[in-house]
């Protein structure tokens, strides 16, 4: 028996999202079929944490305990034999038998795509959110840096979820600039909540827009009232970058 730990890299655009479900084809339920294959293995898949239904990744992690004879090395060859060509194994490597992907998880990294040009781009509809109105790159970074450090981000927080704690630590945010009118913005947290990441963003683009101000993006930080906060940013801009652990990757 081994505890393999998986990098994984996903087009979500026609997925519903990470988690089986009955009623659309996810990753993980992909993933499971893929090791069915590679030699009959049925296997629990432990994620990281769930993507939503039309969110990527770069590097989503996700561990299973495997009784194969596959060697470490091999398995994302095998595995990737049998996977559709947007999902793809980037590393296997065997981690202690009580590694646990998520729970273990101590940051991650998300990439966020805004695309600011005049006309929607058809080519990269898939990966970013085209925001026809103009924004101010000061105002958006502005607000984005102002949820920084640790807060109670149950303002920002989707309803559905039950979570011991909505206290959050963002470590990082940077927002970069890939062309004329594209822009990445990382966050890097703890931890994040259900659809965190999208109203963070949503919520400063309503401020670099003029729609809510500097003021009442702060107040629905204090207060964490959701109805202060800005709208939910569309998820198909959304990646998951990195998950970091204390073991050597």
């Amino acid at each position: 028996m081994r505890n393999i730990l998986l990098t994984i890299t996903y087009d979500g655009t026609n997925y519903c999202g990470w988690q089986i479900q009955p009623n659309g084809i996810t990753i993980e339920e992909k993933l499971q079929r893929a090791f069915q294959r590679m030699d009959g293995s049925v296997v629990k898949i432990i994620g990281s944490g769930r993507t939503d239904a039309r969110v990527h990744a770069i590097g989503q992690k996700a561990n299973v305990v495997l009784n194969s004879s596959v060697p470490t090395d091999r398995i994302p060859y095998a595995l990737n034999a049998n996977l559709p060509q947007d999902i793809v194994i980037k590393d296997a490597k065997e981690v202690p038998m009580d590694f646990h992907a998520r729970y273990d998880a101590v940051g991650k990294t998300y990439r966020y795509r805004l695309y600011t040009g005049k006309f929607r781009d058809p080519i990269g509809r898939n990966y970013q959110y085209h925001i026809t109105d103009k924004i101010e790159i000061g105002k958006l970074n502005e607000a984005l840096q102002a949820l920084t450090g640790t807060h109670d981000f149950k303002g920002f927080m989707a309803t559905g979820s039950s979570v011991k704690s909505t206290v959050r630590t963002i470590e990082a945010v940077e927002v970069r600039s890939v062309d004329r009118n594209t822009l990445d913005v990382y966050i890097s947290a703890n931890g994040f909540l259900y659809n965190m990441v999208r109203i963070i963003i949503g919520s400063a683009v309503d401020v670099a827009k003029g729609k809510i101000s500097l003021e009442q993006l702060k107040s629905a930080r204090d207060s964490q009232k959701r109805q202060l906060a800005g709208h939910t940013a569309p998820p198909q801009g959304l990646f998951l970058e990195e998950v970091r652990y204390l073991i050597n990757d």
